[in-house]
């Protein structure tokens, strides 16, 4: 089972996620969107296509674009389409 922490609380967590290049894909489900606030900031990938972030926030406490997901990726990763992957200061267990 994996989990996103940040800021002492669980903020997602799922036996099935999908790995990809080492980071852990939440399922959509998995995710407690409460903590997560949507950002300006993409970026693009040449294979999954282009990413949307989000900020973390766990009581007052904001770790920009540390979240994001691929809305609507490239073909060779449609099996991350709306799942959420964390960096930065949300740690994950496994």
């Amino acid at each position: 089972m994996a989990k996103a922490i940040y800021n002492g609380k669980v903020i997602a967590e799922s036996d099935r996620t999908e790995r990809v290049e080492g980071n852990h894909y939440f399922p959509p489900e998995a995710v407690k969107k409460e903590y997560l606030k949507e950002s300006d900031h993409h970026s693009a990938c040449p294979w999954k296509g282009t990413a949307s972030y989000y900020h973390v926030e766990v009581d007052g406490k904001v770790s920009e674009n540390a979240a994001w997901t691929y809305p609507a990726p490239n073909k060779a990763a449609e099996h991350i389409t709306g799942h959420v992957a964390f960096w930065k200061d949300v740690s994950i267990e496994e």
